[in-house]
């Protein structure tokens, strides 16, 4: 059984799959408390279901193949790997939104993980385990910085450079509302990072406090 807090399909906001139909599996429960989360309601579980229920669910939106794994902070739930292990024997290509504080040792490599490293503006700095970085694969894989102002954007540069990330797929991201996307962009393109800077699109389809999108 996993605790749930939605499921639904959607255009993927966010990841180099943005733009793409997605299925999003929402895990219930997570164990930080960034100061701008946009879905505080994943805190708390809706409803639990047994793995065929999840697969019986997504099976619904056949034909969309992609799906993605999120919350709150999936990892929390051990059993998540069955749902990972049971999506893939059905031929779904799977992301897997992770908040970087849980150890990603057991995660299939054929997931997709997209990483948050969490910066300064999130209350959350330092919940992210270094032993992570040695399970992310550069060439898939996805690590992300959400920015607040212009000292998460330094930080999160520094990050980079410090771990020696240049290399991978890095994504900055603004917090809406906090940070206009004009000034992220100039930072970008003076520093001239090899970063993809990524908006949020689905919150400029539907309304940004908007659930089940």
């Amino acid at each position: 059984m996993l605790n749930i807090s939605e499921i639904f399909c959607s255009i993927q906001g966010e990841s180099t799959y943005a733009g793409l139909p997605c299925i999003f599996v929402r895990l219930a429960g997570c164990n930080l408390r960034c100061d701008y989360c946009d879905t505080v309601y994943s805190y708390k579980n809706e409803i639990t279901l047994t793995i065929d229920d999840i697969i019986k669910k997504v099976k619904e939106y056949a034909p969309v193949k992609l799906v993605e794994i999120t919350g709150g902070e999936p990892l929390m739930q051990p059993k998540v790997c069955q749902l990972i292990e049971t999506l893939n024997n059905d031929g779904y290509k799977i992301l897997l939104e992770t908040n970087g504080s849980i150890s990603l040792e057991n995660i299939p490599e054929y997931v997709i993980k997209i990483v948050d490293v969490k910066c300064p503006g999130s209350g959350e700095e330092k919940s992210f385990s270094l032993e992570n970085l040695e399970c992310i694969n550069q060439e898939k894989d996805e690590i992300k910085f959400v920015l607040t102002d212009n000292f998460d954007y330094n930080w999160a540069k520094d990050f980079v450079l410090k771990s020696k990330l240049n290399d991978y797929e890095i994504l900055f991201s603004p917090v809406s509302d906090k940070l206009n996307p004009q000034d992220l962009a100039k930072w970008i393109i003076d520093d001239k990072l090899n970063v993809r800077m990524q908006l949020q699109l689905h919150k400029f389809i539907w309304d940004k406090n908007k659930r089940g999108v």
